[in-house]
């Protein structure tokens, strides 16, 4: 246990818990009932994270078996997902157990980090060979369109960034990179045409028009923007931000936390999740760097791009800068699910590192 203690690396869990606090915060502001809700959930994956951290993972992540296993059990929860799960906002995507519900699609992206690290690690060699791109595309692509079926684009965009930043990461020659990027513009374009819903597309027009509809599809980005223009330097103060406590700014527990942070702890707060993010990241690296093994150095960085992407959508589409579509922020947003799973994510890592 000493050993274990002085092992880990417990600046990444400072991060962490950083993050998690100020999420708490913005709750503890705004939504009650939620926060007391989230304590629950974060007090789960604390535990969750200190027991995987406290286990060997090295043996059971070099097996293809538990590999292939633990791909099945995401992809049988995705579909029984679709087929069994109530409509929740226009969606199928909680499982409902008793009082409890759960997200299949935030506990895909933990298993598709370890599924795509152990295929890299031991196919990075020959990235640039079709046979490789395309069944790293399947085993990324297979769960991204089951999400999407739900429909839950945000989480299926997450996923194929994260097959893309594992593809850039294992080498690939920027030419085939180039190829890709043009293959994603047309395959937009079907979206466009074929796939993308009318309030999907209004949120896309909204980046380019943000004030096309000011009462309708651009609503939500234009109090999100006022709520971060007003914040001010230290902001207006515990529950005192007009736009979360008089209900102009929609999910302030969820996709616009980041707004009400900002609207009532100012830049400085807005500052201080953001450098708390980056350290957060800068720890993931580092110990990807010190770790033995590829498949463990492949879960640290795909542990980074999955939060870095769920970062820069999230706060990216609380600015204007992207579209609206339903990514948490990590650590931070309100959502049992996405707080347990970044946990265990955090607490694997923390098991490469304390291991080796």
């Amino acid at each position: 246990m000493v050993s274990f203690i002085k092992r880990t690396d417990w600046r990444l869990f400072i991060a962490a818990c950083g993050l998690t606090i100020a999420g708490l915060l913005s709750l503890a502001s705004n939504e009650r009932d939620f926060f007391w809700k989230q304590i629950a959930w974060t007090l789960c994956g604390l535990l969750c994270a200190f027991i995987l951290s406290y286990i060997d993972l090295r043996s059971f992540f070099s097996r293809k078996s538990i590999m292939i296993g633990i791909y099945s059990v995401g992809m049988a929860l995705l579909i029984a997902t679709y087929f069994f799960a109530p409509v929740v906002k226009g969606n199928r995507a909680w499982i409902f157990i008793g009082p409890f519900q759960f997200q299949p699609s935030e506990f895909m992206k933990v298993a598709l980090v370890i599924v795509l690290a152990y295929f890299f690690s031991r196919r990075h060699v020959g990235i640039a060979h079709v046979r490789t791109l395309l069944e790293s595309l399947v085993i990324a692509g297979i769960p991204a369109i089951a999400i999407a079926l739900q429909p839950e684009m945000g989480s299926a965009l997450l996923l194929c960034a994260l097959w893309f930043g594992f593809v850039v990461i294992s080498g690939l020659p920027w030419k085939h990179i180039t190829v890709f990027a043009l293959i994603g513009v047309v395959c937009f374009a079907g979206m466009w045409l074929f796939v993308l819903k009318d309030y999907q597309k209004d949120r896309i027009i909204n980046v380019i028009y943000p004030n096309a509809d000011p009462l309708g599809a651009s609503y939500n980005v234009i109090q999100s923007k006022i709520a971060i223009g007003s914040g001010g330097f230290f902001g207006k103060g515990f529950s005192q931000g007009t736009q979360v406590q008089l209900g102009f700014l929609p999910e302030a527990h969820n996709d616009f936390i980041f707004s009400a942070i900002t609207e009532e702890g100012g830049l400085f707060a807005a500052c201080s999740v953001v450098i708390l993010f980056l350290w957060m990241i800068k720890r993931l690296l580092s110990i990807g760097q010190r770790v033995e093994g590829n498949t463990t150095r492949f879960i640290c960085a795909g542990t980074a791009i999955l939060f870095t992407a769920q970062f820069v959508v999230n706060i990216g589409s609380t600015m204007g800068l992207l579209p609206v579509i339903g990514v948490t922020l990590p650590f931070v947003s309100y959502g049992g699910s996405s707080i347990l799973a970044s946990w265990m994510l955090i607490g694997i890592v923390q098991s490469m590192y304390t291991k080796q």
